[in-house]
């Protein structure tokens, strides 16, 4: 059975058939025309249809627009974290930046970029160089970096991380270049490191990448395979060198106080020494001094008292040997001096007391040519 033929108790199945009337698909513009009327009565009144239908289609119309206005305001809220700052874009052009926080924006209309600022990231670079004495190297060399202005890094250049390598590449390039061999791979990697901060920065100044150089790091420094085993020895020489001074100096830091120390005694003993002369120096004319009233009034009796003072001092000092002449055997001889050092205090009291005669002193005194009797010096007195 056709959809548009009679059945089912005479009633027609056809969809289009409205109150029995068989008709073709719905015209388009009737449709659109009783849409416009709806409408207009919302914002107008319609005067063709009832006023049931129209508040109706009021209300309807005014939820979905307060529900379209909610759904756009929430859309708007977003969030901006701590280490980020947010760039926006009002009709694609650069409008304000926004600090952390919940912030909101007019969807649609504005635009929002999050920028991380505190994480600080590593940019690291390797190849072959060549030196200002024409050797060829492998360096590798690190760069760390963060965002410092959001606008620069977003719209002053295409791609900034991409141009920061390749400043850092023709920065540690030249820096290589006008070094040589021996600096780069031993000694020298500290003024290389500083020398390529320098020339970065110098580089990327003029570009404003809206970058900030945190530090640079030396990673390595390798020679070519060919010869890196005469490169070891070369670098384990200068390394002993090194060890090699700083043990000297570490000696000459033990030694100095020792030697210092033995420099502020030597000067002690000598400044004590000088004292020493000098108080007996001046004991002696002290002494002197006051011999010389006793010598003015008896010098013949002073003389033989300083004389037998003299050798007293003298022979206390000196070691004494009897010799026994007048039998005529020179060979027999006595020590004296050990005889005494072992009978010690025993044989001082055992031994009898013996005296030496001395020679008299002869006058220098032109006045006095033979000594004074005991009867010379009362009359004097």
């Amino acid at each position: 059975m056709a959809w548009n033929e009679p059945g089912n108790n005479g009633k027609n199945n056809d969809p289009w058939n409205q109150g029995g009337r068989n008709q073709g698909p719905p015209d388009m513009d009737e449709v659109f025309r009783n849409l416009s009327k709806k409408l207009g009565g919302v914002f107008g009144g319609n005067k063709g249809g009832s006023a049931g239908d129209n508040s109706g289609g009021s209300a309807v119309l005014v939820l979905l627009l307060v529900v379209a206005l909610l759904g756009w305001l929430f859309s708007g809220i977003y969030t901006i974290k701590e280490s980020e700052r947010g760039v926006i874009l009002r009709f694609g052009q650069y409008h304000a930046e926004v600090n952390p926080g919940i912030n909101w924006k007019p969807t649609f209309i504005d635009k929002v970029l999050p920028v991380d600022i505190s994480t600080v990231q590593a940019l690291k670079t390797d190849g072959f160089m060549l030196t200002q004495d024409q050797n060829l190297v492998r360096v590798t060399f690190e760069v760390q970096y963060r965002v410092a202005d959001p606008r620069l890094y977003k719209f002053a250049v295409v791609d900034p991380d991409a141009s920061l390598r390749q400043a850092t590449d023709a920065a540690l390039r030249y820096v290589v270049g006008h070094s040589m061999m021996d600096d780069v791979l031993t000694k020298g990697r500290e003024v290389i490191r500083q020398n390529t901060r320098v020339e970065l920065e110098s580089i990327i100044k003029p570009y404003n990448l809206g970058l900030e150089i945190v530090d640079v790091n030396f990673r390595d420094a390798r020679p070519p395979e060919e010869v890196k085993a005469a490169f070891d020895d070369a670098i384990a020489a200068q390394e002993d060198e090194q060890r090699f001074i700083q043990e000297a100096q570490a000696y000459a830091r033990a030694i100095e106080p020792e030697a210092r120390g033995r420099v502020n005694r030597v000067m002690q003993e000598a400044e004590a020494y000088k004292q020493q002369s000098q108080l007996k120096a001046q004991g002696e004319v002290a002494r002197f001094e006051k011999l010389l009233p006793e010598y003015i009034a008896s010098p013949q009796v002073t003389r033989e008292r300083l004389y037998l003072e003299t050798m007293e001092q003298v022979y206390g000092n000196t070691s004494k040997v009897l010799v026994d002449v007048k039998n005529g055997n020179n060979i027999m001889y006595l020590p004296l001096d050990k005889m005494l050092n072992q009978n010690g205090s025993a044989a001082k009291t055992a031994a009898p007391e013996q005296r030496l005669t001395l020679p008299e002193p002869r006058s220098t005194d032109s006045r006095i040519d033979t000594p004074r009797t005991d009867s010379n010096r009362a009359g004097r007195g």
